[in-house]
């Protein structure tokens, strides 16, 4: 269930984050991406914290990859890593472009 929850959560062209609320990088995270405008639907925020699946979609979210902890943040299918990542590729001006690309930007 949590596996495909995960999955059908990132299909598409959108950016989605894993995340629990009280989390340092997960607030990081959120911060950043909340700076860019996007279009209507093309920004998600799960908050995993208060599902009954919890373990079980980091538990995935490990597999498919490589770290069980959050926030993990996708552009569409691709995982971009968490909290610190996003705020170094935003500082490079890589990100702004990522989201360009899949057309997530207003």
């Amino acid at each position: 269930m949590a596996q495909e929850f995960v999955k059908a959560k990132i299909k598409g062209d959108k950016v989605v984050v894993f995340l629990k609320p009280t989390c340092p990088y997960c607030v990081q995270a959120k911060d950043v991406l909340s700076k860019y405008k996007f279009k209507e639907g093309h920004l998600e925020f799960i908050d995993i914290s208060r599902r009954d699946d919890t373990g079980s979609i980091q538990d995935y979210l490990q597999q498919i990859t490589g770290a069980r902890t959050v926030p993990r943040v996708f552009i569409g299918e691709e995982c971009i890593g968490g909290g610190s990542d996003v705020s170094e590729l935003d500082r490079s001006a890589k990100l702004a472009g990522m989201l360009q690309k899949i057309g997530a930007l207003q």
